[in-house]
Formats: structure tokens, C-alpha cells, sequence
């Protein structure tokens, strides 16, 4: 199986390659953006909660490792997408031992794809109260404070995150995410700055297409040339199509912005942060649009 897997992979680069290019050298276009086979669960994961399912019906556990074993398991609940059951774990986790930072975090994002801002702060709140050196928690409260509407809060968060580690990619495009939030030109300067000193990082490459200054189609040429990893392929993807929709969303494309958010969405990555927040994105792009359209019929009788 993983060699058909291997095999096909490579089979779905060198056609994408061959397919992409099209009115000659001068102007490359791609015909079908670039994909990967959706992550599915391995027989590891399934056996893994399996046999922690049956450890838990012991009556002879202690609640350390009770709490333990709920934990582990919500977390393969959580990398399969099965975000009801992962939750309903965490929490059992919780009732048997609250000093756990890392559940609170993961239960504060929870809260922010369902939009429970209040409960979100709390949770991270609590994580990093347990552990102040989360960063996770850190660039997680600073997520949930921007779809919460709270611009300068979550860019207090977020440069606080930025500052431990500069030379991250990621942290730079959130810095520029929501500092456009509270002013755009200077988040732009910034970004710009920052981008002229970027090493290899593969990251580097969505910030230079989020400034204008590499070509889209150059993103996929790096994808499709450096790895045959279907996994790694898949990832990189959730990311680059998440990004590449942020932009367009900013520039009011949101055609291009919910086509790319739902690619994002299309390879099952379910543990990266990417994935979990196009579904925000797609979700506040309807409303608005909605209320845009409702707007406009209200003037129009």
C-alpha cells in the first residue's frame, strides 16, 4: 500500500508538471491546482484507540493515569478530526487531574472554531497560567482575541509571540494577519522588512507571496520539486492554500479566497491550525457576504 501510495504520488507530480504550463514558457498558468491524496487514518491510529478504549473499562486504574489514557486518546480522536469525541475526553481528562495546560489549549481552540470567544480566553488563560512558556497558547489566544474582534489585544499577543522566535515564518504571516488588522500599511512595512533577512525556511515563500514579491505559480514549482511525501505534500498544501486565501481575502477577492479555503480544507490535516481555521474564515466570508446581499435588497425595494 505504501508503495502504490509512493508511486502515485509521483505519478500526480509529473503530471501536474506537465499540465501546469501552459502558453509557453513567458506565462505559466496552472490548469488544476496542485493537490495531494487526503490523509486518512492509519491502522496504528485506529488500533491505538481501540486498545485505549478497552484499557479505560478497567475498574482497577488510578485517575493519574485514567486521566492519562483520556488524554491520549482524545488526542487520536483529535488528529482524526472527531473533535466531539476528543473533547468529551479532554474534559473527562480534566475532571481527573485540571493541573494539564496542553488540554486547555487544545479545548481553547476548540472554543474559537465554534466561536465561544469568552470560554476560548478562559482556556488559554488557564494554560498558560499552568505554564507560562506556552507559545501555543500564546499565538492561540491572539488567534481567538482577532476572530473575536478584539484587533489590539490579539496584537499584543501576537508580537509577544513573534519576539521568541523571529526567524519563524509562520509567526511573521500571523504578526502581518492581524497587525493589518489595526493598521495595514505598517503591517505591509513590517512584513517587507522582516521578508529581507528570511533564510530557506519553507515558510518564507508564503510571505513573499503574500507581499507580491514571489509569483504564486512559484510556490507550487517548490512544492512539487522537493518533495514526493504525500503527507508532507498534504501539509505544505493546508498551508500555502490557507495563506494564498488569506491574501485574496484581504484584496476583496473573495471568490478565489473560498475556493482556496476549501483546498485548504480538502487534505485532512486536522492538527494544523490552518485547517481548523478556514472553516472560520469560510464561515465569517457567508455571513458577511449575506448581510452585504440582505444590505443591498433592503435598499433596493
Amino acid at each position: 500500500m505504501k508503495w502504490f501510495q509512493s508511486a502515485l504520488v509521483s505519478v500526480m507530480i509529473l503530471l501536474l508538471a506537465g499540465c501546469a504550463v501552459k502558453g509557453g514558457s513567458q506565462a505559466t498558468h496552472w490548469v488544476y491546482p496542485p493537490m495531494a491524496i487526503p490523509l486518512q487514518s492509519t491502522i496504528q491510529q485506529e488500533v491505538q484507540i481501540a486498545r485505549l478504549s478497552q484499557l479505560l473499562q478497567r475498574t482497577d486504574l488510578n485517575d493519574e493515569l485514567r486521566a492519562k489514557m483520556f488524554f491520549e486518546r482524545g488526542n487520536g480522536y483529535d488528529n482524526l478530526g472527531l473533535r466531539d469525541l476528543a473533547r468529551l475526553d479532554f474534559t473527562q481528562s480534566l475532571a481527573l487531574n485540571p493541573a494539564q495546560p496542553d488540554i486547555f489549549n487544545l479545548l481553547g481552540v476548540y472554543y474559537t472554531e465554534a466561536g465561544e470567544f469568552d470560554a476560548a480566553y478562559e482556556a488559554f488563560d488557564s494554560t498558560l497560567e499552568l505554564d507560562p512558556s506556552n507559545e501555543y497558547a500564546l499565538r492561540n489566544r491572539a488567534i481567538a482575541l482577532y476572530y473575536g474582534d478584539r484587533p489590539e489585544l490579539a496584537l499584543q499577543d501576537i508580537q509577544a509571540h513573534y519576539q521568541q522566535d523571529p526567524s519563524d515564518p509562520f509567526r511573521a504571516l500571523w504578526l502581518y494577519i492581524i497587525q493589518s488588522d489595526v493598521n495595514l500599511q505598517q503591517a505591509k512595512h513590517d512584513l517587507l522588512n522582516r521578508y529581507q533577512d528570511h533564510d530557506e525556511q519553507w515558510g518564507w515563500v508564503l510571505v513573499g507571496v503574500m507581499l507580491d514579491e514571489i509569483p504564486q505559480d512559484q510556490v507550487f514549482k517548490a512544492l512539487l520539486s522537493t518533495t514526493r511525501d504525500n503527507t508532507l505534500l498534504a501539509q505544505q498544501l493546508t498551508e500555502a492554500y490557507f495563506y494564498l486565501g488569506k491574501r485574496y481575502q484581504m484584496e476583496d477577492n473573495f471568490a478565489q479566497a473560498i475556493s482556496l479555503y476549501k483546498l485548504a480544507i480538502a487534505f485532512n490535516v486536522y492538527e494544523y491550525v490552518e485547517h481548523r481555521y478556514a472553516f472560520i474564515e469560510l464561515g465569517r466570508m457567508y455571513h458577511d457576504l449575506r448581510e452585504a446581499h440582505l444590505a443591498k435588497a433592503r435598499v433596493a425595494q
